[in-house]
């Protein structure tokens, strides 16, 4: 199985890591794993994208053209990456920010506030965490299991302490899809 996912939105909201965390999370579980990201000069506040493909096979390009799953955080990103969604897809919209319907009436459409979710859990900065856990939740591409050893790996000792949060904020996001 092959799923093949696009993330976006501006810079600081953690597409980046997102998309990383979703990776690692695959090596975890010993699937074939691609994370190609891409983002403008600015960083925060600019524009970022990645995309992430995770497979049983080997992965022949970490170019994401069709995409089994695309995940908006942000207008600017469902206006460029509506279009990338195979017909049967899955679009998460980040409902907090992006305040238009799809265009499209040929793929799934979760709308997902994450960052009321992120300020209920009590840490803004965990949005991207609600939405992840969305995605996984969805898609069951991965455990959670794998994501929280992603989260606590890529955060390291130091940080360990917000690995509790970034958990509560992964379930809350599940919890809007099922």
């Amino acid at each position: 199985m092959t799923n093949e996912v696009i993330m976006a939105g501006f810079g600081g909201q953690g597409v980046l890591l997102m998309g990383q965390l979703l990776a690692y999370a695959g090596m975890v579980e010993g699937k074939n794993v691609s994370w190609l990201p891409s983002y403008g000069p600015e960083m925060r506040g600019g524009t970022a994208n990645c995309s992430v493909i995770v497979s049983d096979e080997p992965v022949g390009s970490p170019v994401v053209t069709e995409a089994d799953a695309v995940i908006v955080m942000n207008k600017p990103s469902l206006d460029k990456f509506e279009s990338a969604l195979k017909p049967g897809g899955t679009l998460f919209i980040n409902s907090s920010l992006i305040d238009r319907k799809p265009s499209r009436k040929d793929i799934d459409v979760h709308y997902i506030p994450v960052n009321e979710i992120a300020a209920e859990v009590g840490n803004a900065r965990v949005a991207n965490i609600v939405m992840l856990g969305a995605y996984v939740a969805s898609s069951g591409i991965v455990s959670k299991k794998s994501v929280i050893d992603a989260v606590e790996y890529v955060l390291g000792k130091s940080k360990a302490h917000l690995i509790p949060i970034n958990e509560k904020a992964f379930d809350e996001g599940a919890k809007r899809v099922k």
